[in-house]
């Protein structure tokens, strides 16, 4: 069955960086976009970033572009998320996410908390 399990979440101070990883099994990676949301405490979930199956394409949210850099290993089958100049905004439980026909599935997330 689809699983997506991700890790590399922490505190980490403000202006600091974090690199998220989301290891995948279960269906053919290499065809499939994958997504990063986020959900930070009272508030819905939100698409931060997606990439395309070969990793052509990106998307990012306007709040995190120049910041955050989505990317895959195809030969992996893992997607990454690395952070940059984090604000205490950014705090969130952060969650890969595939689509397969009318079907989400989600890992179970990790927890980034930016604070001094």
């Amino acid at each position: 069955q689809v699983q997506l399990v991700e890790s590399g979440g922490g505190l980490v101070q403000p202006g600091g960086s974090l690199r998220l990883s989301c290891a995948a099994s279960g269906f053919i990676f290499s065809n499939y976009g994958m997504n990063w949301y986020r959900q930070a405490p009272g508030k819905e979930r939100e698409l931060v970033a997606t990439i395309t199956s070969a990793g052509h394409s990106v998307y990012y949210a306007t709040s995190v572009k120049g910041r955050f850099t989505i990317s895959r290993d195809n030969a992996k089958k893992t997607l990454y998320l690395e952070m940059i100049s984090l604000k205490s905004e950014d705090t969130a439980v952060y969650y890969c996410n595939i689509q397969i026909g009318r079907s989400a599935y989600w890992g179970q997330g990790t927890q980034v908390t930016v604070s001094a």
